[in-house]
């Protein structure tokens, strides 16, 4: 991983070509007095979109999933 720090004023006028770099996988450290203030860091991209419904099969319940629990019996009468 790559890391550039820059001024917050050379960050605002050098910010598409901070965000070209982000893309590329580069962190960007923005500092303020020399203090960091902020990171640009990229997104993390997920390897595949959720499929609804790819779960299927996969969760099973017992029978008795939604018999009243006896310790619970005083709160639900």
């Amino acid at each position: 991983m790559n890391m550039t720090t820059v001024a917050v004023d050379e960050a605002q006028r050098n910010f598409p070509r901070l965000i070209e770099d982000v893309a590329l996988g580069e962190h960007v450290v923005i500092t303020k007095g020399r203090v960091p203030v902020a990171e640009i860091v990229p997104v993390a991209r997920t390897s595949h979109r959720p499929q609804f419904g790819s779960a299927k099969g996969m969760v099973r319940m017992s029978e008795d999933f939604d018999t009243p629990v006896e310790d619970f019996r005083d709160y639900t009468e």
